[in-house]
């Protein structure tokens, strides 16, 4: 591991596996580079990449930001009424970080794959800095149109209850958290083993619910989405009920030439059965550029 530090002020904490053409991966809501499934990783090392993970700000050993976070009831109200959503930073203040990651370890293009949140950053760096994406990937993601990609509201109470808590309870939280959202191929014993390890490695809520806001606050992408020109695919899984499918069908549509990979047994999360799959499009979408 190594940190980096950009010129505005925000250090990034980052890996790099492998050797071949740059590929960043950008992590969602509240996970650290960690999160990333090792066969992840390394499978597209073996394809040829040079993959570089890396904790976004506000979370794991990146640059945490001195904001009072969203209350729990303040965050539902940012949820349905995105009007009255408050952040100091939005996605495209993260996307700028990912340039910035870029800038320092000398890499003009890279292959960006973004799951969830990090779909959201992904798309606003190819939107904001289209110089910079070689191919882009959105995994279980959306436009940020509040009218598609929405949580179930039924799942979206019972989440905001599992937020917050203490260390000592994160993996039991977290277990029940994706058992929510995470579909028929949901593992409990890797959901439990990948929250001890974040947790003995940081422990921040706050800036998962600052990263809340900044999303809430962000605008629609849409608009933007269909004026790109760069190879697009788009991974969904048909059985996520927090971001639900029709993020996946909004941001396939708005980009020009997109290519759509749903799994009906997947949901919010990559299962082990549907990585190589995942990583083989991936590869076959890098070679579109």
């Amino acid at each position: 591991m190594a940190s980096t530090t950009l010129s505005t002020g925000i250090t990034l904490e980052y890996e790099v596996h492998g050797d071949g053409e740059p590929l960043l991966l950008v992590m969602g809501l509240g996970g650290q580079l960690i999160a990333w499934p090792a066969t992840f990783i390394t499978g597209l090392a073996e394809r040829g990449f040079k993959v570089i993970t890396f904790d976004n700000r506000d979370i794991g050993l990146s640059t945490k930001i001195a904001m009072t976070p969203p209350t729990k009831m303040q965050s539902v109200i940012f949820w349905f009424l995105r009007r009255f959503a408050k952040s100091t930073y939005l996605l495209s203040d993260m996307a700028k970080d990912t340039v910035g990651l870029l800038d320092a370890l000398n890499i003009e293009r890279a292959h960006v794959v973004g799951m969830s949140m990090g779909g959201m950053i992904a798309q606003t760096m190819a939107i904001e800095h289209p110089s910079r994406v070689k191919s882009l990937t959105s995994i279980m993601s959306t436009t940020g149109n509040p009218r598609v990609g929405r949580a179930k509201t039924s799942v979206l109470l019972r989440a905001v209850k599992l937020t917050g808590g203490s260390k000592e309870t994160f993996a039991d939280r977290q277990a029940a958290l994706f058992k929510l959202f995470s579909g028929s191929l949901y593992d409990e014993l890797e959901i439990r083993e990948m929250a001890k390890l974040s947790s003995e490695r940081s422990f921040t809520p706050d800036g998962t619910a600052r990263q809340m806001a900044a999303i809430m606050a962000s605008p629609d992408r849409t608009p933007q989405l269909k004026k790109l020109n760069v190879p697009t695919l788009v991974v969904h899984g048909l059985e996520d009920s927090l971001v639900q499918p029709s993020g996946g069908y909004a941001t396939t549509k708005a980009i020009p030439g997109a290519r759509l990979l749903a799994f009906p047994d997947m949901g919010h999360n990559l299962p082990q059965a549907r990585i190589p799959e995942i990583l083989d499009e991936i590869k076959r979408n890098t070679l579109r550029s």
